[in-house]
């Protein structure tokens, strides 16, 4: 399947059922400190809101939570991978996506036959502490090398303004996070960002 252009990354349902029916066509929902309960939650409004508006739903790291509620998508960081059991992964027909940052983690990446490689931060992100100082979108280009059609995401400190960059080195979508849920005028933001990745 192709995916949509633009990827933004939310940490509640709430945002995704602010923004999704705005045009949003892949979200990610990633909530880091949260009991199961609480996650199921969210998973399950982000379903319904995706569901009813076109919407294809990714959810972050909780890959047990991701079968026991029949998610299509998952995206698991590299930590994630860890501790998870790829064959249920597999098993459950879950379609898979998972960060890198280095070449040892692209080739451990590659082995399980992603249906997408995300690289990053491409550039300083304020979203957490990472011991990765940013990539570059010329890394984008030798990511597109070494990953053939596999599908290509940029993400970490991108914006409107840098997408294109990122799109030409090689990246066939870029993910945006602080860009829209910092901005002043979020719905506005969501509204720029499908007129320039569409």
């Amino acid at each position: 399947m192709t995916l949509d252009r633009f990827y933004p990354i939310f940490d509640s349902a709430d945002w995704i059922e602010r923004l999704v029916p705005l045009g949003i066509k892949l979200v990610q929902l990633r909530i880091k400190d949260a009991d199961p309960e609480t996650i199921r939650a969210h998973v399950k409004r982000a379903q319904a809101v995706c569901a009813a508006h076109g919407c294809t739903l990714v959810l972050n790291d909780h890959w047990s939570t991701a079968i026991e509620t029949g998610c299509d998508w998952l995206h698991l960081g590299q930590e994630d991978l860890n501790g998870a059991d790829i064959d249920a992964i597999r098993a459950a027909g879950l379609r898979l996506g998972i960060s890198t940052h280095d070449k040892a983690e692209l080739a451990r990446a590659l082995t399980l036959k992603p249906d997408y490689i995300a690289l990053g931060p491409i550039y300083p992100t304020i979203l957490k502490q990472m011991k990765w100082h940013q990539q570059g979108v010329e890394k984008l280009t030798t990511w597109r090398e070494l990953i053939g059609a596999t599908p290509l995401i940029a993400i970490g400190g991108m914006n409107i303004d840098r997408a294109p960059g990122a799109f030409a080195a090689g990246a066939d979508v870029v993910s945006a996070v602080t860009d829209i849920t910092l901005n002043a005028d979020p719905e506005a933001r969501i509204a720029a960002w499908l007129a320039a990745t569409r």
